[in-house]
This record gives C-alpha cells, sequence and structure tokens, in this order.
C-alpha cells in the first residue's frame, strides 16, 4: 500500500509538472483549427458567385385591365408582374420588415442564431426551422434549391453575405418584394395587391400593406383570410402585431395606428368569371402582340400590363342580360316580328315547327362612334363550351339589317358592306357608328395603353378615314331616329326568323344586337340553322336597352360638349366613353 501512493504522488507531480505544456499543445491544436475553418470561409467566400435567378422567378404574367383599371384577368406561366421599389409606399416596405426581418436595414445578410438552430434541427432530424433574414429568403427562393440540408444552407449564407456587401438594401429588397410567394397563386407584392385587394401595389393602404406582410409567414394558411372566420381571426391576430411593431419604430404615426382598420378581402377562391373575360383578352391580346411587334407567347410572359377599351360593368351586365332572356312585354310584335312573319308566309315564330334542340346565339357589340373604342365584346355565353367569338368573328346573316346603306357609294372600309350576305356583328355595328360620327369611319380597337415597370410602351389614337358622304349619313340618320325629337336612332332587321337584328345608336355610342338560332352539331352531323323563338324580339330589345342604360350610366357624370375630340368631324362632340 506505501508503495501504491508513492507511485500515485509521483503521478500526480508529473501532471502538474506537464499541465501548462499540455494546455499550450491544445490552444494551438484550437487556434490552428480555427485559422483553417476561417482560411476555408475566405477562400468560399471569395469563389462563391452570386447566381442568376431561376427562370421561373424571371418570368412574369401579362395583366389585363378595363378602361376603369378594373382587373380582367391576366395571361403567362405564373402570376407575377416585376415594378420598380418605388411604385411600393414605404409603409408596405416597413410593413414587410415588421413581419420577416426588423434588423434587416442593418443586418449583414444573415442570422447566425437563425442559422445554428436551422443547423441543430436538421442535424437532429427536428422540422424545418425559419427565421430567415430578408436576404436569406430572397436567395432561396430566387436563387438557390428549396432543399434543406447543411451544405445548401451553408452556400444560402455565403451568397446572402456577398449580396450584402455588393448591393444595396434596397435592391434586396426590391428582388424580395418582386418574388415572395403570398398565396392565392400570387407572387410578388404587385400580383399580391391584386388577387388580395384588387388594387396595384402603389395604391395599398397602410392596413392593407400590414396584411398582405402577414401572410408571408404561412401564405398557403393565410390565402383563405376573407372567407374562412377561423383564419381571418388568426391573421388579425400577426396583422395587429406588425402595426404594433410599424408603430414603435416609427414606421407609421400613433395616429395611423389607432385609425387602422383590418381591410376587406376579395373572396376566396374567386368565382369563374373565365367564361366572358377569356373572350375579351382573346381579342385584346391578339391586338397588343400586334402592336408591339411580338408573339401572344412573348406577350403572355412579358409582364406588361395591357389597359383594354372595355367596360367591365357592362360586360358582365351584358352576360347577365343575355343568358337570362327576360322579356319586356309589350302590347305588339315589334316591326322586326312583322316583317319576318310576312317573308315566311304569315308564319309566326312560335308556329314554325322545328325539330332536335335548338341553340340561340346573342353577340352584342358597343362602340364609340368616331373614335373605334370597343366597349362591350358579348361573343357567346361560355368560353370554354364555345371559344369563338360570335361578335368578333361570327358571320350572321344580314337580311334587313343593311337596308339603310342600300343605294349608297361607300368607300373603304365599307365598300363592300351592302353585298356581304353575312356580316360579323362588330362590322356592322362599325357602319352604324361611321353613320353616328357623320360619315367618318373609325376603325374599332380594344387596346387602349400597354406599358411596362411603369413605361409607357403603346397608347392607342383613333385611326379615322371618310368612308360615306356627310349627306349619306344624314340619309340614314333620318331613316332611323323617325322622328324628329327621338333622342336614339333604332335600326331593326332580320334574315326571315333565322336572324334578328337590333342596331342603337348616337353619337356617343352605337350597339348593336345580334341574334341567331341554330341545331347544334352532335357527331359527325354539322350545325344547322334553325328558326327563332318567338321570344327572340323582345330579348333582343331587353338586352339591347339594358345594355344602353348600363353602359351611359357607367359615364360618371362627364359632359360630352365639354371637351373636342380630334377623332371626330368639325362641331361633333367628345364621345361620352372615349378612351381617357
Amino acid at each position: 500500500m506505501a508503495g501504491l501512493r508513492r507511485r500515485l504522488a509521483k503521478r500526480r507531480i508529473r501532471i502538474r509538472r506537464t499541465r501548462g505544456r499540455r494546455l499550450r499543445r491544445a490552444l494551438i491544436v484550437l487556434l490552428a483549427l480555427l485559422a483553417n475553418l476561417v482560411g476555408a470561409a475566405v477562400v468560399a467566400y471569395h469563389l462563391t458567385k452570386i447566381p442568376e435567378p431561376h427562370p421561373e422567378t424571371a418570368m412574369q404574367s401579362t395583366v389585363f385591365v378595363d378602361d376603369h383599371g378594373d382587373y380582367l384577368g391576366r395571361r403567362g406561366p405564373v402570376d407575377r408582374q416585376e415594378i420598380p421599389l418605388s411604385q411600393v409606399p414605404r409603409y408596405v416596405q416597413e410593413a414587410v420588415i415588421a413581419a420577416e426581418n426588423r434588423s434587416f436595414r442593418t443586418d449583414t445578410g444573415i442570422s447566425p442564431k437563425a442559422i445554428a438552430r436551422a443547423a441543430w434541427s436538421t442535424v437532429s432530424g427536428g422540422g424545418r426551422q425559419g427565421g430567415s433574414t430578408i436576404t436569406q429568403q430572397y436567395v432561396k427562393n430566387a436563387l438557390l434549391s428549396p432543399q434543406q440540408s447543411l451544405s445548401r444552407k451553408a452556400r444560402e449564407a455565403l451568397i446572402s453575405i456577398k449580396l450584402d456587401r455588393t448591393r444595396s438594401k434596397d435592391e434586396i429588397l426590391q428582388g424580395y418584394l418582386n418574388t415572395v410567394y403570398f398565396g392565392r397563386g400570387a407572387a410578388g407584392i404587385q400580383s399580391a395587391a391584386r388577387n388580395y385587394f384588387g388594387v396595384d401595389a402603389k395604391d395599398l393602404t397602410v392596413s392593407q400593406g400590414a396584411a398582405l406582410a402577414s401572410v408571408i409567414n404561412i401564405p398557403s394558411y393565410y390565402e383563405k383570410a376573407g372567407s374562412d372566420p377561423k383564419v381571418t381571426a388568426k391573421l388579425v391576430d400577426r396583422w395587429e402585431w406588425v402595426l404594433d411593431a410599424m408603430a414603435h419604430s416609427g414606421a407609421i404615426t400613433s395616429a395611423q395606428r389607432a385609425g387602422a382598420r383590418f381591410p376587406a378581402f376579395r373572396f376566396y377562391p374567386p368565382g369563374d368569371t373565365d367564361g366572358q373575360r377569356q373572350y375579351l383578352i382573346d381579342a385584346a391580346a391578339s391586338e397588343a402582340a400586334d402592336r408591339l411587334g411580338i408573339t401572344e407567347d412573348q406577350l403572355a410572359r412579358g409582364g406588361y400590363t395591357v389597359r383594354t377599351t372595355f367596360d367591365l360593368t357592362a360586360q358582365d351586365a351584358t352576360a347577365e342580360l343575355a343568358a337570362d332572356g327576360t322579356e319586356k312585354k309589350t302590347g305588339e310584335k315589334t316591326a322586326e316580328e312583322k316583317a319576318a312573319e310576312a317573308k315566311a308566309g304569315g308564319k309566326k315564330r312560335a308556329e314554325v315547327k322545328t325539330t332536335g334542340d335548338v341553340r340561340v346565339h346573342t353577340a352584342v357589340v358597343a362602340l364609340v362612334p368616331g373614335d373605334g373604342a370597343v366597349r362591350v365584346l358579348y361573343g357567346g355565353a361560355d368560353y370554354a363550351s364555345q371559344p369563338f367569338n360570335d361578335a368578333r368573328d361570327g358571320a350572321v346573316e344580314a337580311g334587313t339589317a343593311l337596308q339603310p346603306f342600300s343605294g349608297m357609294k361607300l368607300l373603304a372600309p365599307l365598300t363592300d358592306l351592302t353585298r356581304t350576305a353575312a356580316p360579323t356583328p362588330l362590322r356592322l355595328a362599325s357602319a352604324y357608328a361611321t353613320a353616328a360620327a357623320h360619315g367618318v369611319y373609325a376603325t374599332p380597337y380594344t387596346v387602349a395603353k400597354i406599358t411596362r415597370a411603369g413605361r409607357t410602351l403603346y397608347e392607342a389614337h383613333p385611326r379615322t378615314r371618310t368612308a360615306m358622304t356627310r349627306a349619306d349619313a344624314g340619309t340614314v340618320a333620318k331613316l332611323l331616329y323617325g322622328r324628329l325629337d327621338a333622342p336614339l336612332a333604332t335600326q331593326t332587321g332580320a334574315a326571315g326568323l333565322r336572324t334578328l337584328w337590333q342596331t342603337t345608336y348616337d353619337e356617343h355610342l352605337t350597339l348593336t344586337v345580334a341574334l341567331f338560332a341554330e341545331h347544334p352539331a352532335k357527331g359527325k352531323k354539322a350545325a344547322l340553322p334553325a328558326p327563332l323563338p318567338y321570344t327572340a324580339g323582345s330579348r333582343s330589345l331587353s338586352v339591347s336597352e339594358g345594355v344602353w342604360s348600363k353602359i351611359v350610366g357607367t359615364a360618371e357624370g362627364h359632359d360630352p360638349a365639354a371637351e373636342p375630340n380630334p377623332g371626330l368631324p368639325t362641331g361633333q362632340t367628345k364621345p361620352i366613353l372615349a378612351t381617357r
């Protein structure tokens, strides 16, 4: 036992004597390891290149709006439109920073704490961890894959640091706001503003901006806000948290915070509007591509905003009236019904026997005389079942609809009008619009302006030429007005019992309604003409009067005599709905 104690004592003495040497060795090893890690990080930083954005994040859609700026629809692979940061209100920028990364303006592009937490979660098999900076989110979403791994996370951090050192915070924030996903299929703040609130990003209010910023956290969940009470309640809590942070940082005033009210969201999922709007988008997309000298595919992914000439309120009303077929009760038959019966040997529409199903087509065109802007282009009840546009491309038997132009010397492009057995409703409406404009023909157009990233690329101007003499235009007016005090000129025409036309105009608006019927095609059997039902006359009248009042009612009180229009003859007043 005594020998054992002596050996242990000697060992303790030896350990004490060598302790300092061993600590120095460990420290040297640790410093060398640290130096190697730092050196590797420096080398990795210098070797790291900032990649180009993914092709899909560079893709944009083209958005179509009506004459008042109301959203019609889009064309393109993704619902995204790039805008400069200057078009995003400062308080919206600050709302996103408050919601996603409050140290964004001062950090180095990364959050070491968030990186360590994410790394530990990956190593330990835990769930996905958030907390990345705005710069990291932009790098992950736009420049790298969403793969969750330590190597990708390390590369993300290096690129974020380099991005922060080589680009301004505004550049990074602009890239982030143009690519971050907001739910509802919207990538980027511009598409999100339209999908959630029906406005451009530049028109977002403080409350709306804070709401969109709150959605970014879990877009697939919060996108239902406004239609799901539970989701809405949770989003309200997060919205208030964001506003409190904005008020604390000075991004908004205490008065703005106190006055904030949770905004009304557009209902989600949206209703099915493709049935009508696709007809309008088809026409405008074709024209816009032609004006820019590009293909429709290039237009769709180019990020353009196409402001059309259409009046969406009137278009929707037209669709409702045409589908409803509400009849106006009149005490006697209309003139066209009497004429049709006479030509059919005295038979009434109701007495004509038909076999099989009969489908009644309604086509409606409303345009501005002397200008050519098309306000309504109703070409069918449902684009999904009939993509062919009856109003723009359909050949409808004219019959007596062209009688007022008989014997007149018409100039191009109306030269062969009276020899055309079946004009399109758009062409016939253009002819009567020429008479309304005292003989000045205006080429119909559907695109008023095309912009991209705030820059105007195209703006429409009336393209006019004389197509009939002023005297001939006056002759048509005398025939159609019927009496001197009549407020509107009206012409009804028909081709037997097969078609029915009604055109109404004054010098501000021309409206043409065309009805025809057919036995739908079945198998190899082609579609065949069919007689219209007896109610066609009252249906035509209902649509015509309803659409006319709807369009004139949306004129917003403009005085048509207030401004001259160079596209009209001397002395003619500006059309109420001319392109603004």
